[in-house]
């Protein structure tokens, strides 16, 4: 059995309103991003919809609830045109948001989370489309 890159999930360091705000903030963002913008607004048919999974997903990964239900990567793998950049710009949203929000156990926890979820997303989807190159690492610092 292998062991997570971070430490394990953690309720009382943060609440489930930082979290809702956390995903809020961040996707408030994301969707006025040139880049990422365009994609989200593609492929996100119902936001509320959407919030709840991220909301889910996000208390699962810091306060470990079990309320998530869903397969990301292969959403992520059957988008089109996705880029190195574009996972590293969302990785520096997602790290800009969380250094606003005046918690430095939630801003390390979930930036831990994110970069190393970022990183597989990415892999997962060079491994899926472009199965004859070798996966290129993305730039997370």
């Amino acid at each position: 059995m292998s062991q997570s890159p971070f430490p394990m999930p953690d309720p009382s360091l943060y609440t489930e309103e930082e979290i809702a705000n956390l995903v809020h903030t961040f996707y408030a963002k994301a969707r006025k991003d040139p880049g990422l913008g365009p994609i989200f607004e593609a492929h996100v048919i119902d936001w509320d919809a959407h919030f709840v999974q991220m909301i889910n997903f996000w208390s699962a990964q810091l306060r470990g609830t079990s309320r998530f239900r869903g397969a990301p990567m292969p959403k992520h793998i059957a988008l089109p045109d996705l880029n190195a950049a574009l996972f590293e710009r969302w990785l520096q949203l997602f790290k800009e948001t969380t250094g606003e929000l005046g918690n430095p156990n939630l801003q390390q926890q979930a930036n831990a989370i994110a970069t190393f979820i970022a990183g597989r997303l990415w892999q997962g989807y060079q491994m899926s489309n472009y199965p004859d190159k070798q996966p290129v690492a993305l730039h997370t610092a």
